[in-house]
């Protein structure tokens, strides 16, 4: 390899990762707060070692002065889902976004490799604003299932402990390991409806207890301490009865009473 400052060389990967993570993750709360659900779960990214760097230019053979656009994964975004279904709604996502370019897709999901393995990458090509200007740089965004990710895990461990030649009994354990993995994703989309139901549950229990507890913050403030005391020992109450729509109510009437307070003026 020449003898180029590497520092210097991964910064903009750097700076893309850093930057697609916070959007990603900001189109994740924007998704939830519009639908109170979002096929994101989460979000991670990593810049390669300049080692496996150096490891994959050798063994795709590509040139020093190439590395920028032969190798394409060097800066790399991962994203977690629930299920499969979430994966081909999140790429659409990404593909009709308009502050990144498009490379190429790859669907391992449909056609995945012999050795088991699934996931959906996509290569996009993302400008990032560098001291010296604009500059474009390869991403690599694969989408997974949480199961898949687990699989895929192991599997890489695998093949660095055995530098890619792993022994053939391990090969097929993987293997049988990659089909149950799938199946799993199989049977969860098979309850959908039902896991999504029971989140949507959750998420309502805890922004309504959530409202409520400020609401009755906001009462002290403008010094109703009696109302707010009150209010206090109804949620209590709800609370302990698990009673959502008492807590959704109790809500409302705490809006009410905190639109009164205002228009009082007592601070």
């Amino acid at each position: 390899m020449d003898g180029r400052d590497w520092n210097l060389f991964l910064q903009p990967y750097e700076q893309a990762v850093e930057e697609l993570k916070v959007k990603l993750k900001t189109m994740r709360s924007e998704l939830k707060m519009r639908e109170a659900y979002a096929p994101i779960e989460f979000v991670t990214g990593r810049v390669k070692k300049i080692s496996s760097v150096m490891e994959k230019a050798k063994r795709l053979q590509v040139p020093p002065d190439k590395l920028e656009y032969g190798i394409e994964d060097i800066a790399g975004i991962r994203i977690m889902c629930q299920f499969v279904d979430d994966i081909h709604r999140v790429a659409g996502l990404i593909r009709s976004r308009q502050d990144l370019t498009l490379v190429y897709e790859k669907d391992y999901i449909t056609n995945f490799k012999d050795s088991g393995y699934r996931s959906y990458h996509m290569i996009v090509e993302y400008p990032v604003q560098t001291a010296l200007g604009l500059k474009k740089v390869l991403a690599e965004i694969q989408i997974r299932t949480l199961a898949m990710n687990f699989w895929a895990t192991i599997e890489h461990s695998l093949n660095y402990k055995y530098k890619e030649s792993l022994p053939e009994d391990v090969r097929h354990r993987l293997k049988k390991a990659a089909e149950a993995a799938s199946l799993l994703d199989t049977e969860m989309s098979s309850i959908r409806a039902e896991i999504l139901d029971a989140q949507r549950g959750f998420e309502e229990k805890s922004n309504v207890v959530s409202r409520v507890l400020t609401g009755i913050q906001h009462l002290y403030f403008y010094h109703r301490f009696r109302e707010a005391a009150q209010f206090q020992l109804k949620f209590n109450e709800l609370w302990e009865q698990e009673d959502v729509f008492g807590l959704k109510q109790l809500s409302d009437e705490l809006d009410q009473s905190i639109i009164k307070a205002k228009r009082s003026g007592q601070h």
